[in-house]
């Protein structure tokens, strides 16, 4: 695909995050099966659920654009779920495994922010209103999810790796 316009690099990054979506979907799932925390198992799964209208949301930002959903291969998704499977391989202390899943998750998390900031900002510049209710709802949603892991480390998760 030439990149000769911001559309056509708004189109290009929609194919990118779609792939990160689609990824997700796959690695929440074996995220949550190895997660002891039962508020960081239920975290996962919430987040699954949501990823999945995410998946929704982005075919239909497509569709508002006249666009075809198709994915491009997400290597920066591809790579933070490479290191995060990585981790749940090591052998750890359980406690200290949940540190280390929301330490990738929040990874995770700040690349799709970031992602669907920029994504936001060229619908925006682009005047693809509906495109742009639809991104900001998703990172929303992003961010709400970041702020959650975040709490979770800091009330319960990373304390309990603290006393081992």
């Amino acid at each position: 695909m030439s990149l000769n316009a911001l559309r056509d690099l708004f189109v290009d990054e929609l194919r990118d995050v779609l792939s990160a979506e689609k990824q997700l979907l796959k690695a929440l799932p074996k995220m949550a099966k190895a997660a002891t925390s039962p508020d960081l198992r239920k975290g996962f799964e919430t987040h699954l659920a949501q990823t999945e209208t995410h998946v929704e949301r982005l075919v239909q930002v497509f569709e508002s654009i006249g666009q075809t959903a198709r994915a491009k291969t997400c290597k920066a998704m591809k790579g933070l779920i490479e290191e995060g499977s990585e981790l749940m391989e090591e052998d750890a202390d359980s406690d200290v495994m949940d540190a280390a899943l929301i330490a990738a998750a929040q990874k995770v998390e700040h690349y799709e922010i970031a992602t669907y900031g920029t994504l936001a900002t060229w619908a925006k510049l682009l005047g693809q209103k509906k495109a742009v209710s639809l991104l900001v709802q998703t990172l929303s949603e992003e961010k709400a999810t970041d702020e959650k892991l975040s709490q979770l480390a800091e009330t319960t998760v990373n304390e309990a790796a603290m006393s081992k």
